[in-house]
């Protein structure tokens, strides 16, 4: 039976269906068709990070990862550039070592 997929998937996977005999259709995608495909990705991958259990969470968040550094090489950013911006925006606004949940503000 069929299932359609409609998603960017690892670069081995072709490989493995293959190995597994699973017949299978891809596209290279153009560079902008992968960029959205990469934020869609994200999104995916976020849900499953939000829903994971305690001992799933370090695969998703390493998947998260992931696609987080295919995002920044596919638009010339360095994880210097990064983490530089990161550790900046850290010392203006802080991080979230402190558990602060907003409630409301008038």
């Amino acid at each position: 039976m069929r299932q359609c997929y409609e998603k960017l998937v690892r670069d081995r996977i072709p490989e493995i269906m293959e190995r597994e005999g699973i017949r299978y259709e891809i596209e290279v995608l153009t560079e902008e068709l992968y960029w959205e495909a990469l934020r869609k990705k994200l999104v995916e991958e976020a849900h499953e990070v939000a829903t994971a259990g305690p001992d799933e969470l370090i695969h998703e968040l390493a998947d998260v990862h992931e696609v987080l550094e295919a995002l920044q090489a596919s638009h010339g950013i360095t994880p210097d550039e990064v983490d530089a911006l990161r550790k900046r925006r850290r010392e203006e606004r802080g991080g979230f070592a402190r558990k602060i949940f907003l409630r409301w503000t008038d």
